[in-house]
């Protein structure tokens, strides 16, 4: 076999299209989306999936609630909320997967067919608490008694609604077969990220797997179960099995073989249907478990997860139409740890856009490409003499260039972006030191500006090379205005993995007016 680039293939989860987007959803998609387009830009072989999950009882009852059908009520739903999303945070996303879509109600039939071929599957009695709003039967500990208006009731830990007791004939999975391989498999260290995460999904493996019921009679919104039409596949296994759908799985051999396995980008609520019973399914049918799964933390408004029905839902728009796509996913890739929970607060992004954005990298951008437009007649000097103070921004921007690739390896996002961000901080006392405006009054400095402006500008360039995954549409402004467009190629087309040598731009390159990347924001919040 040829070694062509290597394949990086990476979802986000199918969102439930029913909870109109909030700046959660939005998170985990820049996320991806910065992952993608980093791997893409480094000549990886780069495929993003994002998409809905329109099956289940909880859709049902929605649409039947709203006057329509669930196919209309999904339609909705996606056309007015969740396609918007993409454009909204700039998200280049190579296909989105619909489970209503037919390439994967066939495909799931031959999957669950599959399984069911090889004896994973048996039929059952079963009688259990289930939650509607989770879509999942409910153990021990994640029942709780009921207040107020509950009281004397079980309800589901996570949405304090009541339960409901489901008797039914039913399909099982034999999931417990797979306790031994689940641990082996996670053993190797880095198949569940971050640390925190493994840790709990192998102590939710080690205390025992019970079989997984999965399939529904009571209700009929779902893909039917291949040998009994009477019964449709459990939302959950149709849902994981997207990933595998959507790139050929059942009808693309060759496109499946190119693509799979994938890194799943998860939040840590249902990181053990991701961990456990996805690669349990995969085992099951022979095929590859994923590369890996990586469970972000939750973002917090008020200390609060946020929760439409408790209403602390911020919608992406209202941080986007008064900051900027870039700025929203600048701030919440850089501002949490991420895997680690994060807060949200307008005041906290309104001090790091001014901070960061427009007093940092905006400022650093504007007053660079003026110097050369008011010494050089706007064309970028050739350098003369280095000295160890422009040999010291060389070594910057090469190191940060090596750590910021090394963390995206380890999915750490704000990692990259804070090493990204020393040659921001580097290039702004640079300027303090060296002084251009000073130099530019002695004819006999004229080298030393040349040779300062040129570094300043070379280190935009790499600058606007490695932020560009993180804020495309500035970054892009920045690398017309510096010319390099035309003397070097589109931004796109820059391999990243790259960015840090040094000599790239052009002596010569004319540098066009720059308006202020990250204008000033006036705030009534």
């Amino acid at each position: 076999m040829t070694s062509g680039p290597s394949s990086f293939y990476i979802t986000t989860p199918i969102y439930y299209p029913s909870d109109v987007p909030h700046i959660g959803h939005g998170y985990t998609t820049v996320a991806v989306d910065t992952l993608a387009r980093w791997h893409r830009q480094a000549g990886d072989d780069t495929w993003m999936l994002t998409g809905t999950d329109e099956h289940g009882q909880k859709m049902m009852r929605a649409a039947a609630a709203n006057g329509a059908t669930p196919q209309e009520w999904v339609d909705r739903l996606v056309g007015e909320s969740w396609f918007p999303l993409l454009k909204t945070l700039d998200v280049a996303n190579d296909d989105f997967i619909r489970t209503t879509q037919p390439r994967h109600e066939e495909r799931v039939r031959a999957f669950v067919q599959a399984i069911y071929d090889r004896g994973y599957i048996y039929a059952g009695e079963f009688e259990a608490l289930y939650c509607v709003g989770c879509e999942e039967f409910k153990t021990e500990s994640e029942i709780v008694d009921g207040t107020g208006p509950f009281e004397g009731l079980k309800v589901c830990a996570i949405h304090s609604k009541p339960l409901e007791l489901l008797q039914e004939k039913n399909y099982f999975f034999k999931l417990s077969e797979f306790q031994d391989k689940l641990l082996e498999l996670y053993s190797g260290g880095d198949f569940i990220r971050p640390e925190s995460a493994r840790n709990e999904v192998v102590s939710f493996v080690k205390n025992g797997l019970k079989d997984l019921s999965i399939s529904r009679s009571t209700f009929d919104w779902g893909i039917k179960v291949p040998w009994d039409e009477s019964h449709v596949i459990y939302v959950w296994v149709d849902a994981l099995l997207n990933y595998a759908t959507a790139v050929g799985y059942g009808s693309d051999p060759e496109e499946f073989a190119r693509r799979w396995p994938a890194y799943h980008v998860v939040g840590k609520d249902i990181l053990r249907f991701h961990a456990v019973i996805w690669p349990a399914m995969l085992m099951a049918a022979g095929v590859d478990v994923p590369k890996g799964v990586f469970a972000h933390g939750w973002l917090l408004v008020g200390g609060e997860k946020m929760s439409k029905s408790k209403l602390t839902g911020i919608a992406p728009t209202e941080i986007t139409d008064v900051f900027g796509s870039d700025a929203y996913r600048f701030y919440f890739l850089s501002a949490i740890a991420f895997g680690q929970d994060g807060s949200f607060s307008w005041e906290d992004l309104s001090a790091r856009y001014q901070a960061e954005l427009a007093n940092g990298f905006g400022n650093l951008a504007s007053r660079t490409t003026a110097m050369v437009e008011r010494y050089f007649e706007g064309v970028v000097p050739p350098p003369a003499e280095y000295t160890e103070a422009d040999v010291h921004i060389q070594t910057t921007v090469a190191d940060a260039a090596a750590r910021a690739d090394a963390a995206i390896e380890r999915f750490r996002i704000d990692e990259a972006i804070s090493s990204v961000w020393t040659i921001v901080d580097a290039l702004n006392l640079y300027i303090t030191e060296n002084e251009p405006w000073t130099l530019a009054k002695d004819d006999s400095q004229r080298e030393r500006l040349g040779t300062v402006l040129y570094t300043a500008a070379e280190g935009l360039r790499a600058l606007a090379v490695l932020l560009s995954p993180v804020m495309p549409e500035s970054t892009e402004k920045l690398w017309i205005a510096l010319g390099a467009a035309e003397s070097i190629g589109r931004l796109q087309d820059q391999p990243i993995r790259e960015a840090g040598g040094w000599g790239v731009l052009k002596p010569g390159t004319s540098v066009n007016g720059l308006a202020p990347l990250f204008p000033r924001v006036e705030q009534s919040v």
